[in-house]
């Protein structure tokens, strides 16, 4: 299948993701205000598809992403490798103080009628420091790279990160890889490093590198500044929402042949409805819809992303490469944590939750 890309057959790596590599700090159901202990999750929106696509799909993933040399850089290092993925860092000396850091995430899981709660500690984040110029993509894609891909986070971190994605989308498409950028908008980041309107300048710049974009109706709105409906007023499962804004994206970015996304109606933090939809090379598809008990949500949307990008990837139909993104997705959310614990069998099989034996 084409999708209406040119995908290579061949490469030294099927996929190579660029952003900022984090830990998470999990108390569970605990809120922070009363917690006694944490889980220590490796995560990154980013490395999240890379992980995912190197431990349950099999493929030869790296990651391009700021490291600095300290216990918590360690700990992150140790998980990028039990992942099965190829770091290229970019490196940097704590000065045992104030930094530079690997970037903090506080988020508990909720329960019930009690939503989860995350808040960062983004202070002297390593990862908004690089700019263009401090990875030799020539290097990274030296013997061949098949799909690149990045996000909204990383480039809402920095004036410097964007100039990096749109440095790394060139050289990767230049030896004729395809690239995917998920639009990951996150207000709370945009607030502090730019503004509403700061983000929508940056992310169509972007944008216009990308072959498959990956987000919401919020996302395509306030991310891209495309006029769309009150998310808030039509279901959260109506996917005519979001094909209805199809036109209005692919009329001012037409090199994209590719929007996909999730879709979740909450009912309480551990019981969700959950589909998928995309657009592919002019066509509408739709996942099925189905009832998920969440452990925890953290991570969803990248395994998502990492399992229609899978399907793409080795020659599925849209339909069933859509539908392993749904399938992902969906058992991420019965893990701990932001990564992969699933197999591929246990995605192929997914809608028969009998005992295996």
């Amino acid at each position: 299948m084409s999708y209406g890309l040119t995908i290579r057959q061949d490469g030294a790596l099927d996929f190579v993701s660029l952003g900022a590599l984090i830990h998470r700090l999990d108390p569970g159901v605990i809120p922070f205000r009363k917690a006694s202990e944490c889980a220590i999750h490796v995560s990154g929106g980013e490395f999240n598809c890379a992980a995912n696509l190197a431990d349950c799909f099999g493929l030869k993933t790296g990651i391009a992403s700021a490291m600095v040399n300290y216990p918590i850089g360690d700990l992150i290092h140790e998980r990028v490798r039990a992942m099965g993925v190829k770091p290229f860092y970019k490196r940097f000396e704590h000065d045992g103080v104030t930094g530079p850091n690997m970037a903090t995430v506080y988020s508990d899981r909720g329960q019930g009628v009690r939503g989860p709660v995350v808040f960062y500690n983004r202070s002297n984040e390593a990862a908004a420091r690089l700019k263009p110029g401090d990875f030799n993509w020539g290097e990274i894609f030296g013997g061949g790279c098949r799909w690149f891909h990045s996000g909204g986070i990383f480039a809402a971190l920095s004036p410097t990160t964007s100039q990096v994605i749109i440095e790394g989308m060139k050289a990767a498409k230049a030896q004729g890889a395809v690239v995917s950028f998920d639009l990951n908008f996150r207000a709370k980041l945009w607030k502090v490093f730019g503004g509403a309107d700061k983000a929508v300048e940056i992310m169509r710049q972007i944008v216009d590198n990308v072959d498959v974009l990956v987000g919401n109706e919020e996302d395509l709105q306030l991310g891209l500044g495309i006029p769309g409906p009150e998310v808030e007023k039509h279901g959260k499962l109506d996917p005519s929402m979001f094909f209805g804004m199809i036109e209005g994206v692919t009329s001012k970015f037409p090199n994209l042949k590719v929007l996909a996304t999730t879709l979740r109606e909450v009912h309480t933090t551990n019981r969700h409805s959950w589909s998928a939809v995309a657009w592919i090379d002019g066509k509408t598809y739709q996942a099925p819809q189905c009832e998920l008990d969440v452990l925890d949500r953290v991570g969803g949307g990248d395994g998502f992303a990492s399992g229609l990008i899978y399907g793409m990837l080795t020659g599925a139909t849209p339909e069933e490469a859509l539908r392993l993104g749904w399938a992902h997705g969906a058992l991420l959310t019965s893990f701990p944590g932001d990564t992969t614990m699933a197999s591929l069998d246990q995605v192929k099989a997914f809608g028969n939750a009998r005992i295996q034996r």
